[in-house]
């Protein structure tokens, strides 16, 4: 698997924050079929955020198939594929915040699933490799908006 991060991470923009950095160690991902990093350090200016721990974690995790699923064949009269099967892959961010002042900590799951059409890893790697490049530019270019967003419920 290529989801190999080099720690630090030089965080996105949020606002409040001043050139966020994280360093992670790894960690035993929950199943053999993914690789998960556990935060152990932050810099920059980052008030209030607290490293990952037994009772607020802080991990990323990057999750694929345990069985990859094929393309069947076409239907020998139409030609017609009548099933197409996903690969799913999973990326997982863990991160405890508080509910609630005096609280215990509470996982914040932020997930993004890709499903990929079985068969389109050959026929159309570059059109999937767009579909990567836009999802995840669109995250890097406006990352402290959607912060924005998900604190104030505005879009």
């Amino acid at each position: 698997m290529a989801f190999a991060p080099t720690s630090p991470v030089t965080g996105a923009a949020q606002t409040g924050f001043t050139s966020p950095t994280y360093t992670f160690v790894t960690d035993n991902a929950p199943d053999v079929n993914g690789k998960q990093f556990a935060v152990s350090a932050v810099g920059g200016t980052q008030v209030g955020v607290i490293i990952s721990s037994v009772s607020a974690p802080f991990t990323t995790t990057f999750v694929k198939p345990k069985v990859f699923k094929a393309l069947g064949k076409a239907h020998p009269v139409t030609g017609v594929i009548s099933s197409v099967p996903r690969n799913i892959y999973t990326h997982v961010t863990r991160k405890a915040v508080l509910p609630l002042a005096g609280q215990p900590y509470t996982p914040m799951l932020i997930r993004t699933s890709i499903e990929v059409p079985a068969g389109a890893d050959i026929a159309d790697a570059a059109n999937i490799r767009a579909a990567l490049s836009f999802h995840y530019g669109i995250g890097s270019q406006i990352p402290a908006a959607i912060g924005d967003t998900v604190i104030s419920g505005t879009i």
